[in-house]
């Protein structure tokens, strides 16, 4: 019996030049401005979408790299995704939007009121997408930490928040006009925050709140990444190969984190991202696949470019026929990020590159769970199969924040799943905690 799962949409390029070098830039929205992403946000809230998440990157890089991110817009040119959410809360009611946030890039006190302001103009809506990339640091005067450092760092940032959100307590709002007493400043909260990262004082200038914290979204597989998610997440942004022993081991690692630190595993939404390519017919999914099984080598230098960009490193200028071997990727890069491009049972020490962006490019059929080409009835069929066999929460679909990308995933998806009973037809709330728990 097929059960209702949670799916969202992330915005996997970021606030840039969306459309820029496909045929969908001939649509000619102007992606600086806001109608492009209302208008695409409208309709992932009428697909019944709970949440949309927006990638963002601080850096342009290193300077050996500048170059390779901004000549494709692979890696920006990037806007800052906390100031469009407004924008997007505005053209919608029910839709939660959670913009990724660098945790050492904004102080406690002015991320805890910023983010509680956005809490209280989107009804209860906002959530942040938490992560640690370190090599932004330089851009704030901040020191590079290790990748486990900028967890510790991103814990003591988090707890912060929610000591400054809490330090209004039960009682010190008042708001009794006949006695004239709006709130109670004896019962505030008086903090002082000294700690290995940060030093503030509260209490905080924003009210609390009525529906709960703002939802924390993070990604991240290794090991220090699954324990931050265990403790603090509302919502795992899932990154694991899409078989049942993979969701379902990948599921148990979150629910250990979580019982390690006091929680429920019921606490979290494990929600995996899928990226699938939804053609008309099987007889199309056939010829793309067959299309990309001997790639060129131009072919192999886009997959790197795009790679290349995520890893901060530039691959396009290292042999083909050679490994790329250890110690090619910073501290800094996510062990989640080096497996994505290495692939399931592929060796970063044995395998050339030539080898390992062939893997990147050629595509499979869904169907024989080689690969995510794909019609929308085998998709939604993946979906329920996948759900029922591991109990998943749920999917995040990956693409641009653009009406035709939208349409091309979800204009036949959608009826789909919801004739298996899988996508809701309605909200069962007006905030983002309680659509993502209401089941």
């Amino acid at each position: 019996m097929a059960h209702l799962q949670h799916f969202g949409w992330f915005f996997g390029r970021g606030f840039g030049p969306q459309g820029w070098g496909k045929p969908d830039h001939g649509w000619n929205y102007r992606w600086q401005e806001p109608a492009l992403y209302q208008q695409s946000v409208r309709e992932l809230e009428q697909a019944g979408l709970d949440l949309l998440i927006i990638e963002d990157a601080l850096s342009l890089g290193s300077p050996e790299t500048l170059d390779l991110r901004v000549r494709a817009a692979y890696g920006g040119p990037k806007h800052d995704p906390l100031l469009l959410a407004p924008y997007l809360f505005g053209a919608t009611s029910q839709i939660g939007v959670a913009p990724t946030v660098n945790a050492g890039a904004y102080p406690p006190y002015l991320a805890a009121r910023q983010f509680a302001t956005l809490q209280h103009l989107s009804g209860s809506r906002f959530g942040v997408n938490v992560v640690t990339d370190v090599k932004s640091a330089r851009h704030f005067g901040l020191p590079e930490l290790s990748h486990d450092a900028a967890y510790d760092r991103a814990e003591e940032w988090l707890g912060s928040l929610r000591e400054l959100w809490h330090s209004w307590p039960d009682g010190a709002l008042v708001n009794d006009p006949a006695t004239g007493r709006f709130a109670d400043g004896t019962r505030l909260e008086a903090q002082h925050h000294e700690g290995e990262y940060f030093t503030f004082d509260g209490p905080l200038n924003a009210l609390p709140f009525d529906a709960g914290d703002p939802i924390i979204v993070s990604p991240g597989g290794s090991g220090r990444g699954l324990g931050f998610a265990g403790g603090n997440s509302d919502v795992q942004l899932a990154l694991a190969p899409l078989d049942a022993a993979s969701v379902r081991a990948y599921r148990a690692k979150i629910h250990d984190a979580a019982r390690a630190r006091g929680r429920r595993p019921g606490d979290i939404k494990v929600l995996f991202v899928l990226t699938p390519e939804i053609v008309g017919s099987e007889e199309e999914v056939d010829r793309v696949v067959a299309a990309s099984q001997h790639p060129t080598d131009l072919a192999l230098r886009h997959v790197l470019a795009a790679q290349s960009s995520d890893l901060e490193t530039d691959l396009t200028v290292l042999d083909l026929d050679r490994p790329i071997g250890p110690g090619v990727f910073g501290d800094h890069v996510s062990q989640g990020t080096i497996n994505n491009l290495v692939g399931a049972g592929g060796d970063l020490a044995t395998d050339t590159l030539r080898q390992i962006a062939s893997r990147k490019a050629r595509k499979g059929r869904l169907v024989d769970r080689a690969g995510y080409v794909t019609t929308a009835s085998q998709l939604a069929d993946f979906i329920e199969e996948l759900g029922e066999t591991t109990d998943n929460d749920g999917f995040i679909f990956n693409g641009d924040l653009h009406p035709v990308t939208v349409h091309r995933m979800l204009d036949q998806l959608v009826p789909g799943l919801r004739a298996r009973g899988i996508l809701r037809d309605s909200f069962g709330s007006s905030t983002l905690r309680g659509n993502l728990f209401d089941f």
